[in-house]
């Protein structure tokens, strides 16, 4: 009798008559009731979100007056109810405080009166954060707080990039402006620089003047004061000059009075001589001398007047030369004594010009050292304007100025430096398909566990009939193989077909569910093999430790310490590993790991019902009990 002849017997066994058939096939569609259904109700539940009730609260006063008149909160609210994410209903605080806990709202989320001024109190230099209220109610449904929370991460991160981006466009705006009054700056700065060395020339030749000033300052200082000493008798002098010339002036007006006496007299005797002249004639004619007698008397009486009447001319000149010396001696004694009138001011005048001179001078000199401070001055000037100028130049290429439209894409960039890329390498698409890997492998597993509730694991008969043990254990484990064939033939096409989960690789994945459902069937028929009744319950503590060791629905990594051993070492955290790379990806390299562990428990539960069959083999009273009963 060989392993497939007992198979078949226990097959038809199980299969005689109509309720053990209806059992049959209710064994054989249990996986399918547990996995198939659960995954269909939940296949999609985010793309159902829009059924589920949310209320918005909002109580933004706004922010700012006309113009500046701002309510963020309205603008959140009316883009939530737009959105259609969820069913938001927009109601008072005290109708959302009241739907949370009545269960009428999933959760609440309340904007406060404060939140558009507190948005824009980074502009007053007063920052605040803004906060938004979520209200949850656990009792409605634990997941509703995380969805919430989503939601409420979502709704910030949207104001904050939305406040975010006219923050940085208001930046950049600022940067434009800052932009145009540096260029305007640089202009002026060249215009500084270009008067300030306008300013260094001019104080170059003011500086070149003030020295030459400086020079001619300090000569006439010194004339001065060589005129001033020279000068300090000049009033006593003048006094001396005008008695001298006083005294000229009257011994010249003394002989000028006798050169005119003499004048006179000389005067006199031509008229005295003229008439004694005129007398001998008529004497000389009275006499009875001739008319040329006279005439040469006349003649010689002449000739011995000649040295009379040149005497007379140079009387009468030196006269009117003495009478004008006299008057000039006399002007020039006026004129001494207007001088020596005025000597006492000329002097006190020049005393004072030379006095002034040496201010003049020691200003001139304060005025040069001064000039050439300033025109030191006016290099640095230069100096720092050309620096100012060169400064903002380069500061000015340095700031930005964008136009508009590159504005608004920076101010959005910034606001929002990150994007996420998402480049799956391999994806389930909803949550359905996410967990179908998990649940098609304890479906499979309670498939297995099923199956004995009706099926002997060792056939009495072959055991009594001295069949080998080898040929025993495969037999009683290939009509419970044969069922898990079915099971999960039936699962995967509703999962498939049915539910609509999309599979990456259709016949690898049927291949490695059938795999599996060998290696459980296996596992559960050694137990029931070795252990009898006690084997039930050690398959069912093993579906739980697998339950909560295998990572079906979170990272096994995330697993406590305790747990990760376990993982490790059940075979329901490969099945899951594999069944992901089949239905997201596709088969890979890695799955010979997860192949090769179902393999070698699939040999380990054959070894351990063929070493249950061999001590079965040696039969007490209290091992025949059972099979009576039977």
């Amino acid at each position: 009798m060989n392993a497939v002849h007992l198979a078949h017997n226990e097959l038809r066994r199980l299969t005689t008559g109509t309720l053990p058939k209806l059992a049959i096939a209710a064994i054989v569609l249990v996986p399918l009731l547990y996995a198939s259904l659960y995954l269909y109700s939940n296949y999609d539940p985010y793309g159902r979100l829009d059924n589920l009730p949310a209320a918005i609260v909002d109580n933004d006063a706004g922010s700012g007056t006309g113009d500046d008149h701002r309510n963020v909160g309205r603008d959140v609210t009316d883009e939530l109810l737009r959105s259609g994410d969820f069913d938001w209903q927009s109601v008072s605080a005290e109708e959302a405080h009241n739907g949370v806990r009545d269960g009428d709202y999933a959760f609440a989320i309340t904007i406060p009166r404060g939140f558009s001024k507190a948005l824009t109190s980074s502009a007053d230099f007063e920052p605040r954060q803004a906060g938004i209220t979520l209200t949850t109610n656990d009792t409605n449904n634990y997941l509703s707080h995380t969805i919430a929370d989503q939601v409420a991460e979502k709704v910030r991160d949207t104001i904050a990039k939305k406040v975010g981006t006219q923050a940085a466009d208001r930046f950049l705006v600022g940067f434009s402006t800052i932009h145009e009054r540096t260029a305007k700056a640089t202009d002026g700065a060249r215009q500084l620089a270009d008067g300030a060395r306008e300013l260094r020339d001019g104080q170059q030749q003011l500086a070149n003047g003030a020295s030459q000033l400086d020079t001619s300052s300090s000569q006439l200082a010194s004339g001065l004061a060589t005129l001033k000493s020279s000068t300090e008798n000049l009033p006593e002098q003048a006094r001396k000059l005008a008695n001298g010339a006083n005294q000229v002036a009257a011994g010249n007006e003394q002989i000028a009075a006798k050169a005119s006496a003499l004048a006179q007299g000389s005067t006199d005797l031509q008229n005295s001589l003229n008439n004694a002249d005129d007398q001998l004639g008529q004497r000389l004619r009275e006499g009875g001398l001739g008319e040329q007698e006279v005439q040469h008397v006349l003649g010689v009486l002449g000739e011995l007047r000649t040295p009379i009447d040149e005497a007379d001319g140079r009387i009468q000149q030196t006269s009117s030369q003495l009478n004008t010396l006299a008057t000039g001696a006399r002007e020039v004694a006026n004129g001494a004594q207007r001088i020596a009138g005025s000597a006492p001011q000329l002097s006190n005048g020049i005393a004072s010009a030379a006095d002034g001179a040496q201010k003049l001078s020691n200003g001139a000199a304060s005025l040069d050292s001064g000039e050439q401070d300033a025109l030191a001055g006016s290099k640095e000037l230069v100096s720092g304007a050309n620096e100012l100028r060169d400064g903002l130049s380069e500061g000015l290429d340095q700031i930005p100025d964008t136009d508009d439209d590159t504005r608004e894409q920076t101010a959005r960039t910034i606001a929002d430096p990150v994007s996420v890329d998402n480049a799956s390498m391999a994806s389930a698409g909803t949550y359905g398909a996410g967990l179908a890997p998990f649940f098609i492998g304890l479906a499979t597993w309670i498939g297995a566990f099923v199956l004995f509730l009706l099926l002997r694991p060792l056939s009495t008969r072959a055991l009594t009939a001295g069949a080998s043990p080898l040929r025993v254990a495969v037999g009683g484990w290939l009509s419970a193989a044969a069922l898990g064939i079915a099971q999960v033939v039936v699962l995967f096409g509703a999962v498939t077909w049915l539910v609509g989960i999309p599979v990456a690789d259709p016949v690898a994945a049927l291949g490695f569910v059938i795999l599996t459902s060998l290696t459980f069937t296996a596992i559960v028929h050694a137990l029931n093999a070795l252990f009898g009744a006690v084997g039930k319950f050690l398959g069912l503590v093993l579906l739980v430790l697998q339950l909560v060791s295998a990572g079906g629905t979170f990272p096994w990594q995330t697993l406590p310490d305790a747990l990760q051993p376990l993982h490790a070492a059940l075979p329901m955290g490969y099945v899951i590993d594999g069944l992901r790379h089949l239905l997201y990806s596709g088969a890979s390299a890695e799955m010979l790991i997860d192949v090769g562990v179902l393999v070698a428990y699939l040999a380990a539960g054959l070894t351990a019902s063929t070493l249950a069959a061999r001590r079965r083999r040696m039969w007490t009273v209290g091992s025949l009990k059972p099979e009576l009963a039977l």
